[in-house]
């Protein structure tokens, strides 16, 4: 008996210190990608994913890191490491998590990146799959803001390249931001991204 409660013990504390490594961890990874250091971040995300295997989260942030900072990214070759680097990340995320919306959201974040890099060359084929990814991410959990506001800025960037009105949905933006007030993360490393990037659209909206 007493044995069995020595281990019992043993491995209360061993999951207690896993816990307390990925906490740690994964809040050196948030505070270096908010330094700019994508790739330390994103190395360090990737670290912190090989000892977490059940758990989607890093190889989310993987994804997004590398995602964002593609976006800005001018060397062609570059932007197009970071974005297999992205996919690649997210297709793990997504055998963990499937039919996540958050995972969703990411996902169709790639395809715009691929989009915004040479629309002539991506637009025709990943433009109904972002479509077709923010309608399903709607249809599963409307109440999510960062799906209400990634389709609205989707939509609008759409609306504007066929110079047409982005204004209807600037009505969709401002849901965003009632949606953000009131959602609440599962965990502190769950996402919970988007409220500022809300106010900046909807104050250029007007």
């Amino acid at each position: 008996m007493k044995n069995l409660i020595v281990i019992a013990l043993f491995l209360i504390g061993s999951l207690a210190s896993a816990q307390d490594q990925y906490t740690k961890g994964m809040q050196k990874a948030l505070q270096l990608w908010g330094e700019g250091k994508n790739t330390e971040a994103s190395n360090l995300f990737e670290r912190i994913a090989m000892a977490e295997l059940d758990n989607w989260l890093p190889n989310y942030y993987v994804a997004q890191v590398n995602t964002i900072a593609a976006f800005g990214e001018q060397d062609k070759d570059k932007h197009a490491q970071q974005l297999a680097k992205a996919q690649e990340a997210i297709d793990i995320a997504k055998a963990i998590s499937p039919d996540n919306v958050e995972i969703m959201v990411q996902q169709a974040m790639i395809h715009t990146a691929w989009v915004a890099s040479d629309g002539a060359s991506y637009g025709m084929t990943l433009s109904p799959k972002i479509t077709a990814l923010y309608a399903k991410a709607g249809t599963m959990d409307p109440a999510n803001p960062r799906v209400v506001l990634s389709k609205a800025e989707w939509d609008m960037g759409s609306a504007a390249y066929f110079k047409q009105d982005t204004g209807p949905f600037c009505k969709d933006i401002e849901g965003s931001l009632e949606l953000f007030d009131n959602f609440k993360p599962e965990s502190p490393f769950h996402p919970n991204w988007g409220k500022e990037r809300a106010e900046q659209v909807l104050a250029s909206c007007k």
